[in-house]
């Protein structure tokens, strides 16, 4: 047997000490600072990135989407949700809590670890003068636009990737990681990257992602919506709601591979060594950028200060160092962050 079926009859639900593994630890730990943002109904109760001179550009260019990275200027200047923050007295921040080396609890000491867990630490210091002044809500992908439409966090800094569409309903920040979607399957499948050997193939994205688009704009006639023949099958099989799950429905052979941003995929493929990122490089570019309400212009602009001190010292800077320690193992090379864009007043 070959592909994911045989690589799940052989039994290799094994890497991390098992995904399952992980997300009981998570399960277990995450009532102590974590609160999970989603009822059943879903309502609420890169490789290649390095340094670059600041950009900036027109007004015009930011309004037409030309250049949807491009961001306020920074300004530590207080606002109406600065002041809300520090009248609390606490960064209220929607992160992952399954993402190995970006935002996951570690199950042995039961804190938050990762690159983004960094970054909203610095963000917490900066605003509060204190990094654990955080409250983590740990929310799915298919619902950080949620969580910050109904006030449930100030940010979310979760591997969201600025594009137009998204603009229309959150403000980000300026680009702090670029990435791009890849395939990530075992390594005995015949597939071999987001071309035609994904056709027929049974592919997991997660809610709301950039890959669920990709894949609606080029399939290569993969199955990628759950639904076959007329028959509903498992809602949740294919388009589920975080994309942690998409690893485990590979594992249990009921896909062929996942799609996702390769930084998320390498954090995968180390913990499992049973499959790999299938293609030489992503077929798309993508830059993360932290996410704020609609109009919280004072907050964001406060965050890309905070980038700008985050970005600086070279390969002493706080990037580079969490970099290294998260990162540079299953992304090397990189040598620096994107650069800033800024609209233009």
């Amino acid at each position: 047997m070959t592909g994911a079926k045989g690589w799940a009859a052989r039994g290799r639900l094994r890497g991390w000490g098992g995904v399952t593994g992980m997300a009981v630890a998570c399960a277990v730990t995450a009532c102590l600072t974590l609160l999970p943002l989603a009822h059943g109904d879903g309502t609420f109760g890169a490789a290649g990135a390095g340094h670059g001179s600041t950009a900036t550009v027109p007004m015009k260019a930011a309004d037409t989407c030309e250049d949807p990275e491009a961001s306020l200027p920074p300004s530590g200047a207080d606002g109406p949700n600065v002041a809300k923050i520090r009248a609390r007295g606490k960064l209220i921040a929607g992160v992952d809590q399954n993402s190995f080396r970006w935002g996951y609890r570690n199950p042995e000491t039961g804190t938050l670890e990762g690159f983004d867990i960094d970054l909203v630490r610095a963000i917490a210091k900066d605003v509060l003068g204190d990094p654990d002044a955080v409250i983590f809500r740990a929310i799915p992908t298919n619902q950080r636009i949620a969580a910050l439409e109904h006030d449930r966090v100030d940010v979310v800094v979760r591997t969201m990737t600025i594009n137009c569409k998204r603009l229309d309903q959150v403000a980000f920040s300026t680009a702090y990681f670029q990435a791009g979607q890849q395939v990530l399957a075992p390594k005995d499948s015949d597939i071999s990257g987001y071309d035609d050997s994904l056709k027929g193939k049974r592919i997991c994205t997660a809610e709301g992602s950039t890959a669920y688009d990709a894949l609606n704009e080029r399939s290569y006639g993969a199955v990628f919506e759950d639904e076959h023949e007329g028959t509903a099958q498992d809602p949740d099989r294919l388009t589920v709601p975080n994309q942690l799950d998409c690893l485990v429905r590979l594992q249990l052979g009921e896909v062929d591979a996942v799609v996702t941003d390769n930084a998320l995929a390498a954090g995968q493929a180390a913990q499992d060594p049973a499959v790999e990122l299938k293609g030489d490089k992503p077929f798309t570019t993508e830059y993360y950028g932290v996410a704020a309400k609609l109009g919280a212009d004072d907050l964001v602009a406060r965050i890309n200060k905070v980038l700008v001190d985050y970005r600086q010292g070279g390969a002493d800077s706080p990037w580079m160092v969490s970099y290294r320690k998260w990162l540079a193992t299953g992304l090397p090379g990189i040598t620096g962050p994107p650069a800033p864009k800024y609209r233009s007043n």
